[in-house]
């Protein structure tokens, strides 16, 4: 079974959040930014990748997702300042 990986994009810190699941991070990145794949990304300019998280199966990233959308606000901001205070795009960790 393939590994999953959750994410979190956002246009800027503490902006707007979008939270989505996939099989390859950086490629989902790059669609998110040219556009590709998601209209609220699009829409909010969510191309900052400031926090993800790998999952041994698909099947766990997808669980964890569901279970991360219905957190509050606060509960994901904190989530990201554990591991990325400075709300950097850590894009360049998958290159």
């Amino acid at each position: 079974m393939k590994c999953g990986y959750v994410y979190i994009l956002t246009n800027r810190p503490e902006g707007v959040l979008y939270i989505g699941v996939t099989e390859d991070l950086a490629k989902r990145v790059a669609q998110h930014r040219s556009g590709a794949v998601s209209s609220f990304t699009k829409r909010y300019n969510c191309h900052h990748l400031v926090w993800f998280e790998r999952f041994e199966n698909i099947h766990d990233a997808r669980l964890f997702e569901r279970r991360m959308k219905k957190w509050n606000r606060d509960w994901k901001i904190a989530r990201i300042e554990e591991r990325n205070q400075a709300w950097q795009d850590l894009s360049h960790a998958l290159l």
